[in-house]
Order: structure tokens, then C-alpha cells, then sequence
């Protein structure tokens, strides 16, 4: 994607929702040392795994390459949390990099167990190549699903990530039940197979769909907000 993201426009994207997560009781913060991170989330026993995306003995973030997101409740305790990292994926694309294991290990033949596997057949997944943005590890107490959390949440990530990159693609990989409720409006896009994963070490076992928007739809989501918009997300 190309051109800088406009830091005022910016500004106002992320008031808008940072202000509408305080009026549900919700103090966030955001981090950018991933062994913070992990420290943070493993405290907390409701939490599910760590993403291997997100763990630094597994795969290693460049500074200016990853952030991550805590929410806390008024009682200080953790209720949320989510992170991103950007891909350089101009050698190869999102399906490549899934079905390799180096979206999930910096040195699959190293970190990977025998039997890991991911298959990926999301068709536009092939076409996803550049600067990819990717957004996951996103986790909610359960006593504050439901309440359009995730949404706000989800907003603030692809502003954050749409004023430190700038990218080519912002995508994600979620639940089926998710699409089918309708849980990501904020993605243009979706469709089945992006992510057919089995890690054993990390006992994931998932059949994720490919949710994502090109660079000029976040940057048009990000630039052409209004109050409105908030409204019908909550």
C-alpha cells in the first residue's frame, strides 16, 4: 500500500473507540516487548494458549513489528487481550507462509513438531502478498462478551496497525461461528480454509475461516469514520 497514514485522522479513529471502551468500564493499554506479553497472559488463568505468532521463543518480533493490546477492568484485573504483527511476505504470500509453519515458527524445522500441519486453501490467501498485517491471540473474559467489546477492540487493532504500517493486507483467522453470528464487521472479507491447523505441541487444533481487508479498504475505514459507524458496531 502506498502513501502515510494520515496521524490526525488516526488520532480521531482511536479516541473515538479508546473512549468508548472507558465508558464500559475498560483501561487499555498497549506494548510492544512480547516478553512482556507472555508474562501478562500466562497470569492469567481464564486466558486460552498463546499464539506461537506471539510467543518470542518461537518467533521473534522485530521492534516496529508487532504490538500487542491489554484491557483491564476497574478492579485492575485483566479482561482482555489481542496482538498484531506484520508480515514481509514480498517473496511470497499469506498461503505459502501459513502452510510452511512460518507463520507460526521463525525456524519450523527447528521449533515444529513432526506432526504439525496447516492447510490453506482460502483462495485469496495465494493472492495476499507485501506488507501483511496480521491480527490474532484476541481473547475476552467471558462476563464481558457480548457487549460489542470485541468490535471496539478489533478497531482499534486495524487503527493501530494502519498508522505503524500501512500495509498491503490486514487479515485474520477466525472461528466459523464467529462469521456466522456476524462477530467481524470490521472485515470486508471472508471465506472457508484459511487455516486447517493442527500444532501438537501447543495443542491447537483448529479449522479457521480467512477474514481480511485490502490496504485501501483499512485506510478508508480508519480515514472516513463517523460516530455513526460506532453506533451500528456496538
Amino acid at each position: 500500500m502506498t502513501g502515510m497514514a494520515n496521524p490526525l485522522q488516526v488520532s480521531r479513529f482511536l479516541q473515538i473507540y479508546d473512549a468508548a471502551a472507558a465508558e464500559r468500564g475498560i483501561k487499555l493499554s498497549i506494548g510492544f516487548d512480547f516478553d512482556d506479553y507472555v508474562s501478562i497472559a500466562r497470569a492469567v488463568p481464564t486466558k486460552s494458549p498463546i499464539q506461537p505468532n506471539f510467543r518470542p521463543d518461537r518467533s521473534p518480533i522485530k521492534a516496529g513489528e508487532g504490538y500487542w493490546i491489554i484491557g483491564v477492568d476497574k478492579n485492575k484485573e485483566i479482561m482482555l487481550s489481542d496482538a498484531a504483527r506484520l508480515y514481509d511476505l514480498s517473496q511470497s504470500n499469506f498461503a505459502e507462509h501459513l502452510q510452511s509453519l512460518k507463520a507460526f515458527y521463525a525456524n519450523p524445522i527447528i521449533h515444529a513438531h513432526p506432526e504439525d500441519r496447516c492447510t490453506c486453501i482460502a483462495p485469496n490467501a495465494k493472492k495476499m502478498s507485501g506488507k501483511v498485517a496480521y491480527n490474532g491471540d484476541l481473547w475476552l473474559r467471558k462476563d464481558f462478551r457480548g457487549r460489542g467489546i470485541a468490535q471496539i477492540i478489533t478497531r482499534i487493532a486495524h487503527g493501530v496497525s494502519y498508522a505503524m504500517w500501512a500495509p498491503d493486507f490486514l487479515c485474520a483467522l477466525v472461528a466459523r461461528w464467529r462469521v456466522d453470528k456476524g462477530g467481524v464487521p470490521q472485515y470486508r472479507h471472508h471465506e472457508p480454509g484459511g487455516a486447517i491447523l493442527r500444532l501438537v505441541e501447543e495443542d491447537i487444533v483448529e479449522d479457521d475461516w480467512l477474514v481480511w481487508l485490502t490496504g485501501q479498504e483499512l485506510r478508508g475505514q480508519v480515514e472516513r469514520h463517523d460516530r455513526i459507524e460506532l453506533i451500528l458496531a456496538s
